[in-house]
């Protein structure tokens, strides 16, 4: 009996620590309130060194917020009209005034998003990948903060390590930076991040939007709906 007492209580402290891992619930009310048809994805601004993470992150991230039941403007459209308006930097786009840009795309709602991590590192015994993002989504008929998220993915999450002593894993390390710098791991890590970041699957991940049929209309969608 006090041994089946003691796996009931190891069973529960694990469960409890698990929910205790996950951030908190997002408040939700401000975007059901919203209820946003469109997101328009602006260009990402990119704090990292790596000139590639921009363009290998936003075309991964129409694939989650399309799945999630919104309809996304083409990001290759969104970036060619911002250029030939002669902003050919992100941070130019983010500072382009709400009111302009719901003229200008006819966008119920734009996702703000930056790159803080993108790229391999080698620290002495270990070489790891990483893509992290953090963005948010603006409603552009009132200039409301509907949704903040942050997300990231490692290619380290999976990876074993059978050991080898000191010198196999310096040189597990120096072949895998190699491998991932060479094959751009960060383009298949970039899915990931967006998908952790903003599916409706996903804890504090967007709603289930119109297009969605998890999608559940709002009481006050009718004077919000796109026109």
């Amino acid at each position: 009996m006090h041994q089946v007492k003691l796996i009931l209580t190891l069973v529960v402290i694990t469960l409890a620590s698990g929910c205790a891992s996950l951030p908190p619930a997002h408040d939700y009310s401000a975007f059901r309130e919203a209820n946003p048809h469109s997101i328009l994805v602006l260009p990402p601004i990119n704090n990292t060194p790596e000139i590639i993470a921009p363009y290998s992150f936003i075309s991964q991230i129409t694939a989650p917020i399309a799945e999630s039941g919104y309809y996304v403007f083409p990001v290759a459209v969104v970036d060619q009209t911002f250029k030939s308006n002669g902003l050919t930097v992100a941070s130019d786009a983010h500072a382009v005034p709400i009111q302009k840009l719901h003229q200008i795309f006819g966008a119920d709602s734009a996702l703000y998003v930056t790159i803080e991590q993108y790229g391999t590192n080698y620290v002495v015994i270990a070489s790891d990948t990483t893509v992290g993002v953090s963005a948010t989504l603006v409603d552009l008929r009132t200039g409301t903060t509907l949704w903040q998220g942050r997300a990231s993915a490692s290619s380290s999450e999976h990876r074993n390590n059978e050991g080898g002593g000191i010198i196999g894993m310096l040189v597990e390390a120096a072949v895998n930076q190699i491998v991932e710098t060479t094959a751009d791991t960060g383009f298949d890590l970039s899915a990931i991040t967006a998908n952790r970041l903003l599916s409706s699957e996903r804890h504090n991940g967007l709603p289930h939007g119109p297009r969605s049929p998890k999608y559940v209309q709002p009481i006050t969608s009718e004077k919000n709906k796109s026109k």
